[in-house]
């Protein structure tokens, strides 16, 4: 019994990155419900991973490369980890959302693989929205946590669409991807969340940071992380009767841009 569940756990911990990120996990598992399950725990881990990359990547160009062509670089870094995954969840959900149709228009829409005016428009604002705070951050003198920022940022977007998908249900009834995590509890969502916080609170640690500040630290980042993703999935459940995965996806790279604007109010305060 403990063999099988630490299987699965190690199963889930694989899918968790072979799902979220392309770096290359070259052992086959199977995608079913029970490792699905119990991968959202790890999905921080993920996106630790993923925020490790752009923390190596800032710290090699600061050496060399002026803030702003900095930002686009670690930018196409940052998308391209993930393989534009939550990217295309932002643009269908913007195209569906925001073409203000009848709810099974809307699904309809976000199903369709072309992106259309309304998801170009919201790509583009996203990406310069977040290239100006990267490099905001990369020239503020007083920017002393950017790299445990650049690590927690995906880690805290990723922990969230745990919470989401085990807090709403899925608008299309058995349908996509995220028909795949119908199993996801709330004992999931709050080990995801977790394990989000302890990642946190260690690499703000590791970076020099005193512990009470950590701790207010880690609080803004729960704060931040809960206020943003519980008022776009409250939203989005109205408009859509419940989530889906191009809305995972979309709330992620909300998370992100909050965090990252959160930051950037922080220093300049």
């Amino acid at each position: 019994m403990v063999r099988r569940s630490l299987k699965l756990h190690v199963q889930a911990l694989i899918a968790a990155f072979q799902f979220l990120t392309r770096f290359p996990v070259p052992v086959t598992i199977p995608f079913n419900g029970p490792v699905l399950t119990r991968s959202v725990i790890y999905f921080p881990l993920a996106g630790a991973l993923i925020g490790i990359c752009l923390a190596a990547a800032a710290w090699l160009l600061e050496f060399i490369v002026p803030a702003w062509p900095s930002a686009v670089l670690m930018l196409a870094l940052w998308t391209a980890l993930s393989g534009g995954l939550h990217m295309d969840g932002w643009m269908d959900t913007a195209d569906g959302v925001l073409s203000h149709r009848s709810r099974e228009r809307m699904l309809e829409i976000m199903k369709d693989s072309r992106v259309g005016a309304m998801g170009v428009l919201a790509a583009v604002l996203l990406l310069l929205f977040k290239a100006s705070l990267l490099a905001e951050l990369l020239v503020n003198d007083k920017a002393e946590i950017i790299f445990s920022l650049l690590i927690v940022c995906p880690v805290w977007s990723r922990a969230w669409m745990a919470m989401a998908i085990a807090g709403w249900p899925n608008a299309r009834a058995g349908e996509g991807i995220g028909a795949l995590f119908n199993g996801v509890k709330g004992v999931q969502a709050a080990a995801s969340m977790l394990l989000a916080s302890a990642i946190t609170f260690i690499f703000l640690i590791i970076e020099g940071i005193a512990l009470h500040e950590a701790f207010v630290l880690l609080f803004i980042a729960l704060a931040v992380t809960l206020s943003c993703g519980g008022l776009l999935a409250v939203w989005l459940n109205r408009k859509l009767g419940g989530l889906t995965g191009d809305t995972y996806g979309a709330m992620n790279e909300a998370i992100e841009a909050a965090l990252l604007f959160m930051a950037v109010l922080w220093l300049n305060i």
